[in-house]
């Protein structure tokens, strides 16, 4: 089969020809792949970012937003058939473990993380558990959700946390409304009746939030802080969601916390730099956010079945795939970019 592995970091992918996966566990499940999101983390891991982290020995496949069509299933699988079309969470957990049994299996000790870790998805057909797979509404095809496996479960993950705790009349903050960003406003104004706050630079982004249920838009000039302050009476936002995680949105995030608010991290590459004295005595609190639960995913294609949240994706041939992730790169790509293979591509752009 095809797949897009990575040879030498800070370098190109290459499309390979490697065996197709096979059976190995009564709980194994090959799906054909008819979507692969192409997720900024994948530009990461090709500069070498995360070599040190995931361990990873190379070449191997990355891609870890995965949807597709089930073609076998090992003899222990009950939850999916041949032919169901199936979203994969990014995870293939042990449900073993104490977190997989508290549910909390986004922090499983012994889970496999393909395109991570692990071989992924930006292939023909991928192995994964019983455990990952998500059987799909009929109205959603893989290739429209596949970027939710993982952006859109992040994005999910963050703003469930924040609805949790969020009244009417209560404000939150979105940083970013980007590929992760456009889905957790989505998400937010689908579970909380709070008001939604976008901040962006690019004013398409901002018309992009609007239309999708954010209730005000401010313009990230450097004066954002100031206006979400105006705009929340002088005492700030209860919940600040940053999608952006580096540069100026820190410290502007910071600004707009109310007391005792709650400041999610979704983005990374920069660094908190908080006075102690600044947390403790405004008793503020910093979330980290990665990934998402296997029941978040159930949840996020309810919502997304229900037409709640829809995401916004540029489609690109498997064999395109260094158009897809230069366009990425370069900030070209408007919501999503997800690799489709070549015999089920058709134009839309």
């Amino acid at each position: 089969m095809k797949a897009i592995r990575v040879h030498d970091y800070d370098h190109t992918p290459t499309l390979d020809d490697v065996p197709a996966p096979v059976l190995r566990d009564p709980h194994d499940v090959i799906v054909k792949i008819g979507g692969a999101g192409v997720c900024r983390t994948d530009l990461h891991i090709i500069e070498g970012q995360w070599k040190d982290k995931s361990g990873v020995a190379l070449p191997y496949t990355i891609g870890h937003e995965n949807a597709g069509t089930v073609t076998e299933v090992g003899s222990a699988v009950t939850n999916v058939a041949v032919g169901d079309s199936v979203i994969l969470h990014p995870l293939a957990t042990c449900g073993l473990c104490s977190a997989c049994r508290h549910g909390d299996d986004v922090h499983c000790t012994h889970s496999d993380f393909p395109g991570i870790d692990a071989d992924g998805g930006m292939a023909e057909y991928l192995r994964t558990s019983a455990r990952s797979v998500v059987k799909l509404d009929p109205a959603l095809a893989p290739a429209d959700v596949a970027a939710l496996a993982d952006a859109g479960l992040t994005a999910y993950h963050a703003a469930r946390k924040a609805a949790e705790v969020l009244r009417p009349g209560h404000t939150a903050v979105v940083i970013g409304a980007g590929g992760l960003g456009h889905i957790g406003i989505q998400v937010l104004k689908a579970l909380t009746a709070a008001q939604i706050v976008v901040v962006d630079r690019s004013a398409a982004a901002l018309q992009l939030a609007k239309e999708i249920g954010a209730d005000g838009t401010v313009v990230a000039d450097g004066t954002e802080a100031q206006q979400v302050l105006e705009l929340t009476g002088g005492v700030g936002a209860e919940a600040v969601l940053d999608f952006v995680g580096e540069g100026s949105a820190l410290a502007a995030g910071i600004a707009m916390l109310r007391r005792a608010g709650n400041y999610y991290v979704i983005g990374y590459g920069g660094t908190l730099e908080v006075p102690t004295i600044d947390i403790i005595s405004t008793e503020i609190n910093f979330i980290g956010n990665l990934v998402g639960t296997y029941n978040d995913l159930v949840e996020l294609m309810a919502l997304a079945a229900q037409g709640k949240v829809h995401l916004h994706t540029v489609k690109y041939r498997f064999s395109d795939f260094a158009q897809a992730l230069d366009d990425l790169h370069h900030g070209r790509v408007r919501g999503r970019a997800v690799l489709v293979p070549d015999g089920e591509f058709v134009e839309t752009r």
